[in-house]
């Protein structure tokens, strides 16, 4: 079994890795725009439980997190039948 501090020390890296990956992400995405004069496309995808919330621009955008939610929620049912295994 695991000690509890590493499991905890793990997880509280891997959440603020999250946040500065997001942020990078996020300030790349801006000095990159800031040279390209051209139509801007986007969307987003929520998941609330098994319930997608999708909103987007364009219905390219729409697609592709469509997919996206149909994705997720398959993954997410076969993890739920599959059994649990224990480490």
């Amino acid at each position: 079994m695991p000690d509890q501090s590493i499991l905890v020390t793990l997880g509280t890296t891997l959440i603020i890795l999250g946040f500065a990956i997001a942020f990078i992400a996020i300030l790349l995405m801006f000095i990159q725009s800031l040279s390209f004069r051209g139509k801007v496309r986007g969307g987003g995808l929520v998941m609330i439980g098994p319930v997608p919330i999708i909103f987007g621009t364009d219905r390219e955008s729409m697609k592709i997190l469509i997919a996206l939610a149909i994705l997720l929620i398959i993954i997410v049912v076969v993890l739920m039948l599959t059994p649990k295994i224990i480490i």
